[in-house]
């Protein structure tokens, strides 16, 4: 019935199908984005007595002998380290746990002595004439057949023919990761630190409650100290003035690299986020640029920067595409705001899914298709480049786990390159449609069931409709009953949700309902939630 459709500009609840339940990573994750903060008192560590490695004292009790011997028990520190060394090295020698030597001597007889001494001597003999055998030391001409642990490679086996034989030995050389110094060396200085300044008022404002700016303030700092590691209020330590709301303070310390001679500079729009003034240091200089931030992306977290002059150092951009799982990456960036780290490990994954919570009332960030890395990130890697052995950029670091170590994420250059042009010239980047229909939904129970008289037992019951959405259009109602699409059942509203969303937009989906006990088919036209604004 018409009359049941919602009325214009009717509330839209939980919209189930705005909100899929798509899989993401186990664990929270959190920026890699460093807090300009005070790290001495944080990483004081609780004193603690530490025991001495000297023993004095140390009384020897010897045994009980079972009948008098004419032996003499002689109980000195040794002289030895225990890795061999004199005791003065770091082996645990005469002042480590005391390594005690314990001397029980017997007078001995000098014709045993000969005997033993010739029994030594045939046996050292005879073992070295076995060895010499088996290890084919006199006859060098035949080689033993080796046994290969891994198959060989076109690229990493070597073959070579043996004298007088038809065996092949493989020669297969340790996988090197490569060079990482001469990443460094070609892409090191073309790394830039940023720095981000805030009016007082606006950091007073948006710190309030929070201790600082800065989302991931709590997690490393404990969420009590302030920008200078002070008690939390507005401007650190309170040394500074929060009387004039032009003084500029600052918030935090991010990464970012040149991509063009000209000044230009990539990095996360989470770094720049809300900023009121941008600063670059490039290495080899004192004095920092004041950057202007060119283009931003909320949804993909991109931003470029621009600074002016000529002839910087740059980094080009790879392919993240051709970048296989197991390949060696190396990241550059400011973690803590030490200068220029650098870290390196493999490419652990590609095509993660994450979400970071938004902060003071803005929207989630959920990112899709990043790379995953254990090369180590930090608080101040965010907007650094990660690299391959060629030096060129293929992510850019983004985020790490919270709940695990060596779980790093970063933003693939096949995005970067879809937006880097619109970016540069500041232009709007379209979003990425996301399939909608417009219909709240809830899972059909036993208990919803009886309340609606009815005898279906699975499916997902209409709460609401979007006015105007495609749902609202094709005369979808609410209590409708949807048990499944194109002929495919759905038990429950996530399955509906999921087959929804594997569709594109303006593709037609015929919804298969009972609405007052009787079956019938609506065909929705997948719309775009983004042309919903006012839709969370």
């Amino acid at each position: 019935m018409d009359e049941q459709r919602n009325k214009p500009g009717q509330g839209f609840g939980d919209n189930a199908s705005d909100k899929p339940q798509q899989p993401t990573e186990s664990g929270s994750s959190y920026y890699s984005y460093g807090p300009f903060q005070s790290y001495g008192q944080d990483n004081r560590e609780a004193g603690r007595e530490i025991p001495s490695s000297d023993h004095n004292n140390v009384e020897i009790t010897p045994p009980q002998p079972v009948r008098p011997l004419m032996t003499s028990y002689d109980i000195r520190p040794s002289s030895e380290g225990g890795s061999g060394a004199q005791g003065t090295g770091s082996g645990g020698g005469a002042r480590g746990n005391g390594n005690w030597q314990y001397n029980n001597s017997k007078p001995k007889s000098s014709a045993k002595s000969v005997i033993a001494g010739i029994l030594a001597g045939m046996l050292i003999l005879g073992g070295g004439m076995f060895f010499a055998d088996k290890e084919n030391l006199f006859t060098g001409d035949q080689a033993a057949t080796p046994v290969a642990a891994y198959p060989a490679s076109s690229s990493s086996a070597q073959s070579e023919q043996s004298t007088g034989s038809k065996t092949t030995q493989a020669v297969f050389p340790m996988t090197n990761p490569g060079d990482v110094s001469d990443v460094v060396d070609h892409a090191g200085s073309a790394v830039v630190k940023i720095e981000t300044l805030v009016k007082s008022s606006k950091q007073s404002q948006g710190s309030q409650g929070s201790g600082n700016m800065d989302p991931f303030n709590q997690f490393f700092f404990g969420g009590d100290s302030g920008i200078f590691g002070g008690d939390g209020q507005s401007g650190g330590s309170g040394s500074g003035s929060t009387s004039q709301g032009d003084q500029l303070v600052p918030t935090g310390l991010g990464s970012g690299f040149i991509f063009d001679k000209t000044g230009y500079i990539l990095t996360n729009e989470h770094v720049v986020h809300n900023a009121d003034v941008v600063q670059v240091t490039v290495q080899g200089t004192n004095k920092p640029y004041e950057a202007k931030v060119l283009g931003t992306s909320y949804d993909l977290d991109l931003a470029v920067l621009k600074i002016e002059g000529s002839n910087f150092p740059s980094i080009p951009l790879g392919s993240s595409d051709n970048t296989k799982v197991g390949e060696w990456l190396v990241a550059i960036g400011n973690p803590q705001g030490f200068d220029h780290s650098v870290t390196a490990g493999v490419l652990s994954s590609k095509g993660r899914e994450i979400s970071i919570a938004g902060e003071n009332g803005e929207k989630d960030r959920k990112y899709e298709n990043l790379l995953q890395t254990d090369a180590s990130i930090n608080p101040g890697n965010s907007g650094g480049p990660l690299l391959n052995l060629k030096g060129e950029v293929i992510g850019i670091n983004v985020a790490v786990s919270e709940n695990s170590q060596g779980i790093g994420f970063a933003i693939p250059t096949s995005t970067i390159n879809e937006v880097l042009d619109k970016l540069k010239n500041n232009q709007a980047i379209p979003k990425k449609p996301v399939p909608f229909i417009g219909a709240s939904l809830m899972t059909l129970t036993d208990e919803v069931a009886k309340q609606m008289g009815t005898n279906v037992k699975e499916g997902s019951v209409v709460s609401e409709i979007v006015y105007k959405s495609p749902a609202y259009s094709a005369d979808l109602r609410p209590y409708d009953i949807i048990t499944g699409a194109d002929g495919k059942n759905f038990a429950t509203k996530e399955d509906l949700i999921v087959y929804i969303q594997t569709h594109k937009v303006g593709d037609k989906v015929k919804l298969n309902v009972v609405r007052n006990d009787s079956k019938l088919d609506v065909t929705v036209t997948i719309g775009d939630k983004n042309n919903f604004q006012n839709l969370q």
